[in-house]
């Protein structure tokens, strides 16, 4: 068995689109829509053919409430690992990424959280190398 599909809710398509191609560097996967509803996906460019992330539009109470709760929270709705974290830090930040955490070690890890400008946390993860 393999992992082929996950999502995050979007409070709005087209900035996610944006955000996860032109600010972290994913791929479109796939983009089509059957009158109001649009299902949208991206991919790692480094695996495009791996695991997609679906942008999936909050536009449900459920949807809505789950994505707001977890955002207050604090939690992250989706995190990414990397080889680089200052790096990727870096990256980010420079195409106008919105950190609310730089690089920082935590157990077994390094972390850095920014905003989705789509109602989402974001955690980018580097596994400590032991």
């Amino acid at each position: 068995m393999k992992i082929k599909l996950t999502s995050v809710y979007v409070d709005n398509q087209e900035n996610a689109l944006r955000f996860y191609t032109d600010v972290l560097g994913f791929t479109k996967k796939a983009d089509f829509s059957n009158g109001p509803y649009r299902w949208l996906t991206v991919a790692s460019a480094e695996e495009p053919d791996g695991t997609e992330l679906q942008l999936a539009l909050n536009d449900n109470p459920a949807a809505k409430a789950y994505q707001e709760a977890i955002f207050k929270q604090g939690q992250p709705a989706v995190m990414f690992f990397t080889d680089d974290v200052k790096g990727d830090y870096e990256r980010i930040k420079a195409k106008g990424g919105a950190f609310i955490k730089p690089p920082t070690e935590v157990t077994g890890s390094t972390i850095a959280q920014l905003k989705d400008s789509c109602g989402n946390l974001v955690q980018i993860t580097q596994l400590a190398r032991w």
